[in-house]
């Protein structure tokens, strides 16, 4: 397994509560939840190496 890259995030509190509620409900941590839906807003934009826009 890669090994991560750890940084600091400064994110507005309502948000984070709306993540965290959101993670919570997919059986996620809330750092997991985030790492997901960056990655697949990556992938749906086609800039994920070996992966395609699907639009």
């Amino acid at each position: 397994m890669a090994k991560k890259k750890s940084f600091p995030l400064r994110i507005d509190p309502e948000l984070y509560e709306a993540i965290q509620s959101w993670a919570k409900d997919e059986f996620r941590s809330v750092n997991g939840h985030i790492e997901f839906l960056l990655r697949e807003a990556v992938k749906r934009s086609g800039r994920l190496q070996g992966k395609k826009k699907d639009n």
